[in-house]
């Protein structure tokens, strides 16, 4: 099988895997290959908190232009799979100079598995096509002249949780932020804070690792349910396991500056029924006084705006004052912190013990972490501490790339014409424009279409409705657990 998950959490995917019991477990790029049953299968798409889809190989082969590819699928035997009173869907992720068209190939590979049923069967009689919610939904992976085709076994991209009622603008992805909770090292065993909590990703997910509680839970259905070998018992007794969740001896303190914002946090917290781990609050960053703890060091995560999808009035200001809260109030905490410009971090005025690249959407970001030490810092060598100028994952996010201005020959490079990037006219150095003007291949786009940039109208024609804050979460009951509806237990000061 194989867990497709965003660049920078490979290593962290493959260790959920290996905890599950998968064999044979084996990093790629945004994505980890393993080995299991069925029963792997159903536990992959219910406990990882980094995978974004779990797919099943069902065959492989070679096609070298869009006729072969329609012989070679024609020749499968859809009718194990598919009915005609069915639907299916095909997702295609194409790197290949013989098929440039990633729509052409969806065309002929609906074509043979449609062709299929009619040449058996006659006119008409065929299984439907179904943009969303079909009942099988197909992933081809065309590398080169290599052919995977895949069941996928989630539907919707797991990232989509189900506890999300609301939404504030360019809200963190629920993988991305649990991909980032895990690399912090925090398991619950320290208090947590995210003081720019937005609609409250990262509290939730935070919780939902202290407690061990399943991400999947919340989801509604999975595509594997509608596959014909789905065992129902197995499932149903996977899904109703909570032997493994446990009790959290601190709390998780979430802040924001927007009222509208921590709303919204609420109504997700609620509705995550995560209510009693986390303490949330109206309260600007400047408001910061104390850590929450007392004498107790702990772990702060949080995304403050980038300039880029959100923006406040004063950028650099922002950044200032979160490095001089972080060495005034948040003495002895791990604060990791999810940005996009230098500039930007740079005003926070700390040396970040560890960087790490990571893909926010279609931003090339950098997840910093700052080690907020007593005293000075031979003081802090001498009591054994230590601060890392790179972590591994930076070191080989750059040991192959090409030497750069002192280091490089451009005379001698024969091949620096060739291969440089596109130019684009449009793009304006001047004001420091970091957009990513290289033409995209389809296996880079983003899981989620909600990373786009943000306005009313764009949501609008993502999701086919304007953005509101109303709705509920509906997900399967489990037994013995009754769902906090009437959960008032959030702590928050905003009484009004």
């Amino acid at each position: 099988m194989v867990a497709k998950t965003f660049q920078g959490l490979e290593d962290i995917l493959a260790g959920e895997l290996r905890d599950l019991g998968a064999a044979n477990v084996e990093p790629g790029r945004r994505m980890v290959a393993f080995e299991g049953d069925l029963e792997m299968l159903y536990r992959a798409n219910m406990c990882c908190r980094t995978a974004l889809r779990i797919l099943k190989p069902i065959c492989k082969f070679e096609a070298h232009d869009p006729d072969e590819l329609y012989d070679r699928v024609k020749e499968m035997e859809w009718e194990r799979l598919l009915t005609i009173e069915k639907t299916f869907s095909i997702d295609p992720v194409v790197n290949s100079d013989e098929f440039k068209h990633s729509r052409y190939v969806t065309y002929r590979v609906k074509d043979a598995i449609v062709d299929r049923f009619q040449d058996r069967l006659g006119a008409g009689k065929r299984p439907g096509v179904r943009l969303h919610d079909a009942d099988v939904m197909l992933n081809v992976h065309i590398s080169g002249t290599d052919v995977t085709i895949s069941l996928d076994s989630s539907g919707e991209s797991l990232h989509k949780r189900g506890y999300r009622v609301a939404q504030t603008d360019a809200p963190i992805n629920e993988v991305l932020a649990a991909g980032i909770l895990l690399k912090s090292g925090w398991r619950g065993d320290c208090p947590l804070v995210d003081p720019m909590c937005g609609s409250g990703t990262f509290l939730i997910e935070a919780a939902l690792i202290a407690a061990n509680i399943m991400p999947g839970i919340y989801r509604r259905n999975f595509a594997f349910e509608q596959w014909p070998d789905f065992d129902r018992e197995l499932f149903e007794s996977i899904y109703h396991d909570d032997s493994k969740e446990r009790t959290f001896d601190h709390k998780i303190y979430g802040a924001d500056i927007s009222p509208k914002a921590v709303a919204i946090a609420e109504r997700n917290i609620k509705s995550a029924g995560v209510g009693k781990y986390i303490d949330l609050r109206h309260k600007a960053l400047s408001q910061w006084e104390e850590s929450p703890e007392d004498g107790i060091e702990g772990v702060m995560v949080t995304n403050p705006p980038y300039g880029e999808r959100i923006a406040v009035e004063d950028m650099e200001g922002l950044y200032r004052l979160l490095g001089t809260k972080l060495k005034n109030v948040f003495k002895g905490y791990h604060a990791w912190v999810i940005g996009y410009r230098d500039e930007y971090f740079y005003k926070i005025g700390l040396a970040p013990s560890t960087k790490m690249p990571l893909l926010n959407g279609s931003l090339e970001c950098e997840l910093r972490e700052y080690v907020i030490f007593e005293g000075d810092y031979n003081t802090f060598r001498a009591e054994g501490g230590s601060i890392k100028t790179a972590a591994p994952e930076e070191s080989d996010h750059r040991k192959d790339r090409k030497p750069f201005k002192k280091d490089r020959d451009f005379k001698k490079d024969r091949d620096f014409k060739k291969d440089r990037k596109p130019f684009r006219k449009d793009h304006d150095f001047k004001k420091g424009d970091k957009g990513d003007f290289r033409p995209r291949r389809d296996e880079e786009e983003s899981e989620n279409p909600l990373a786009k940039r943000r306005n009313v109208h764009a949501l609008k024609d993502i999701l086919g409705r304007k953005p509101k804050l109303g709705g509920g979460t509906v997900m399967r009951q489990r037994r013995g657990w009754k769902r906090p509806d009437t959960d008032n237990s959030t702590p928050t000061d905003n009484k009004d």
